[in-house]
């Protein structure tokens, strides 16, 4: 066997082992870019149920501060109350098989979670009355934590009582969140459906367009 001949020899071992170490480093930074995938989900969801559980904290504070007189009080829980039932009432119509499994709304939002087809009709439901989930939220802290003391008020006796209701919210209520939520509830019962204002559908347009684009 002459020098070249083992010098060839000698060079293509070399390129395996280079080739074998390209591998397992190619491996290693697989690995490392699945454990920053994976690292980068955790973070976002932590960083989303912080975000949440902030939003929520604002709204009990809301909520809770709110300087209603016991007339006032009772004339919101009632819209609040028609709402969140006329809300559970679609979700079984359009869920009949599941009726005995849905006995509350507090299950329908329980069950959303997991269940695809309870979360698509809830979202439908929604879509409907032109609500949104924050005004869900919005309404059910201001039931859990008015609702025990509350009376409800009839269409006739709250017209009575109170006669612009829109002006009542908007100069009582500060908190943005509680605020577009109780005045949803208010046109969902009085014209079937939650209107946005021109912000919120310009807002909308925004979000929109970038995606028409794409």
């Amino acid at each position: 066997m002459n020098n070249e001949t083992t010098t060839l020899i000698s060079l293509k071992k070399a390129m395996k082992r280079v080739d074998h170490k390209l591998q397992a480093l190619e491996a290693q930074f697989k690995e490392l870019d699945n454990t920053k995938d994976t690292l980068t989900q955790k973070f976002e969801h932590h960083s989303k149920t912080l975000a949440s559980q902030a939003a929520q904290d604002e709204m009990w504070t809301a909520v809770l501060a709110l300087k209603f007189t016991t007339m006032e009080l009772n004339i919101l829980y009632s819209y609040v109350i028609e709402v969140l039932i006329s809300l559970h009432t679609r979700v079984l119509e359009k869920l009949p098989d599941l009726v005995r499994g849905l006995p509350t709304l507090t299950s329908v939002l329980r069950r959303k979670v997991k269940n695809k087809r309870i979360r698509v009709v809830w979202e439908s439901v929604l879509e409907e009355c032109g609500l949104q989930e924050g005004d869900i939220m919005a309404l059910c802290t201001f039931f859990i934590a008015h609702g025990h003391k509350a009376d409800h008020y009839a269409a006739k006796a709250r017209q009575m009582y109170i006669r612009d209701l829109t002006f009542m919210i908007t100069n009582m209520v500060k908190y943005q969140a509680l605020q577009d939520g109780l005045l949803r509830a208010v046109q969902v019962i009085e014209k079937g459906k939650a209107v946005r204002t021109p912000e919120e559908q310009k807002s909308s347009l925004k979000e929109l367009i970038p995606s028409i684009k794409n």
